[in-house]
């Protein structure tokens, strides 16, 4: 027997300017980013916003998990790099560190950080495209800076 898949529909709207000065339309938000021929050190380019994608998503499911499990946590951050080849251009490797402010036991870090691996739609796809590796590092609420 098959089970029945449901689909999920994003859409976004994007423009730029002679030069490469490029603005995305998500939702109600627009997030200016770097569309020229070379790398700018002012805006995001296409390779830092799919590094903030993937942020974004462990940071959510963090925040998700933690009304489903449940897991108790003050704040998350996220650090996230990727790794560029060339010819021809392509992102290989993905790497993040999770940081979480919690007094949860290892096991149960663990077990957030499983299925942050397991269920999570942006972790999925690109963990289905390049190497993804990360790690979970808790720290105590007394000792959060």
């Amino acid at each position: 027997m098959t089970t029945p898949t449901s689909t999920m529909t994003y859409a976004v709207s994007a423009s730029t300017r002679a030069g490469g000065t490029g603005s995305v339309q998500a939702r109600t938000s627009d997030i200016a980013f770097d569309g020229s021929a070379q790398s700018g050190n002012a805006l995001p380019g296409p390779a830092d916003l799919l590094c903030a994608a993937l942020s974004a998503c462990i940071l959510k499911n963090v925040e998700r998990f933690s009304h489903m499990l449940p897991f108790r946590y003050e704040s998350a951050s996220i650090e996230v790099t990727a790794d560029r080849e060339e010819p021809p251009p392509r992102i290989i490797r993905m790497h993040y560190r999770l940081r979480v402010v919690t007094d949860e036991p290892a096991a149960r870090i663990e077990l957030l950080h499983k299925n942050i691996q397991k269920f999570g739609t942006i972790t999925n796809t690109l963990a289905a495209a390049c190497e993804l590796t990360g790690e979970i590092e808790a720290v105590s609420s007394g000792g959060a800076t």
